[in-house]
């Protein structure tokens, strides 16, 4: 793994549990550190801290910063007061997906983006060829460290960590600057696991110091540090898009049952021809939730059959650890995607009984004090 990138918490892995690391587009993260099960349970119940420091960030100032990210992203960023932040998409022409991502607005002139890892430099070149007026875009990804702290028990954690007024802090709501840690950071009530939970935005010398102040503050709450593994499984029980599975050039946002953050009937943006037309004509393939009814896990690419015909495939799967199911999430054909439906997932060669069932698979049941998902 010489050749790999590493965020500015790699050398502090081993101080807590055994970190085992992976190449991940280009990065070396770690899979787990004491064991996906054991992760994914202490977020679920507890919490745990996730390092996603390989996250992108841009930062676009101008006068025209507002007019440009309408033009290009598919949500309403006219919607957004200072301290807001939405979840949107970046469309190509055809409607495929170049990303998905955060937009923070900052002030009227000035918005932070967070792009996956490795989309940087294609979403940075292709932002750069859609510039309007006086906007301008800097590459803030190699300054800046993001750490995640998810679960019940995290803003119980954050509490003893910072003075910082956080839990008035609803959803996708953030202050500017707070000092946690006694680090500065930009402090986010965002999260990708279905919790209630915190991410962390600070720079990079700054990381290794916010990290051990919030693992010291939280271990008596039982606070753990998480993987790459432990956040793909709590992903997929909240149904959570990951590019490259549920999302692509190829798949759509409206394939992906992401409608809600795609505003046709609002001003144009890049892609949004071409999604009018595959509404009004119907949209081929939908996502759906799919269990297994045999034993078995779906996996991705696995293919999905009605009878003998192939009708989808398998985007992402796990044995669930809260649920105890084989559960995945596959993209069929949208004749197919009514609850209930029965179908087979291939393994292997050997065909498996499934059905579609609801998604997500899981949701939150206790919101946090004074907030709740919008």
């Amino acid at each position: 793994m010489a050749n790999l990138r590493t965020t500015p918490l790699r050398p502090v892995y081993a101080e807590t549990g055994e970190p085992r690391c992976i190449d991940f587009g280009g990065w070396e993260l770690p899979v787990q550190f004491s064991g996906i099960i054991r992760e994914h349970e202490a977020v679920r119940q507890r919490a745990g801290l996730f390092d996603v420091s390989h996250m992108g960030e841009f930062l676009v100032t101008g006068q025209f910063a507002a007019d440009f990210l309408q033009a290009v992203t598919t949500n309403d960023v006219r919607r957004l007061q200072d301290g807001e932040a939405q979840y949107t998409l970046l469309c190509r022409p055809d409607g495929g997906v170049v990303d998905d991502l955060l937009v923070y607005r900052i002030s009227e002139d000035q918005y932070l983006l967070v792009v996956n890892a490795s989309n940087i430099e294609k979403d940075l070149a292709w932002l750069q060829e859609h510039l309007i007026g006086d906007v301008t875009i800097e590459d803030r990804s190699d300054e800046t460290a993001l750490i995640a702290l998810q679960g019940p028990l995290a803003a119980e954690i954050l509490a003893r960590c910072t003075d910082a007024p956080f839990a008035e802090l609803k959803p996708f709501r953030f202050l500017r600057e707070a000092d946690v840690c006694g680090v500065r950071t930009l402090l986010s009530r965002t999260g990708y696991t279905g919790e209630d939970g915190f991410e962390l935005y600070a720079a990079s010398g700054d990381a290794v110091r916010l990290w051990r102040g919030l693992l010291a503050a939280g271990a008596p709450l039982g606070l753990e540090p998480a993987g790459l593994g432990a956040r793909d499984t709590l992903r997929l029980e909240a149904k959570l898009a990951l590019y490259g599975q549920e999302l692509s050039a190829d798949i759509t946002p409206l394939e992906a049952g992401l409608g809600l953050f795609v505003k046709l009937g609002g001003e144009p943006f890049v892609g949004r021809d071409a999604l009018l037309a595959q509404k009004a004509a119907g949209v081929p393939r939908r996502l759906v939730g799919i269990e297994l009814l045999e034993r078995g896990i779906p996996r991705s690419h696995y293919p999905v059959y009605s009878g003998e015909t192939r009708i989808g495939e398998i985007t992402s799967g796990t044995q669930s650890p809260t649920l105890r199911r084989s559960l995945g999430l596959a993209l069929i054909q949208a004749e197919y995607a009514a609850v209930g439906t029965e179908l087979e997932v291939e393994i292997r060669g050997k065909r498996l009984k499934a059905a579609v069932v609801p998604a997500p698979f899981y949701r939150r049941t206790a919101p946090p004090a004074r907030t709740d998902k919008e």
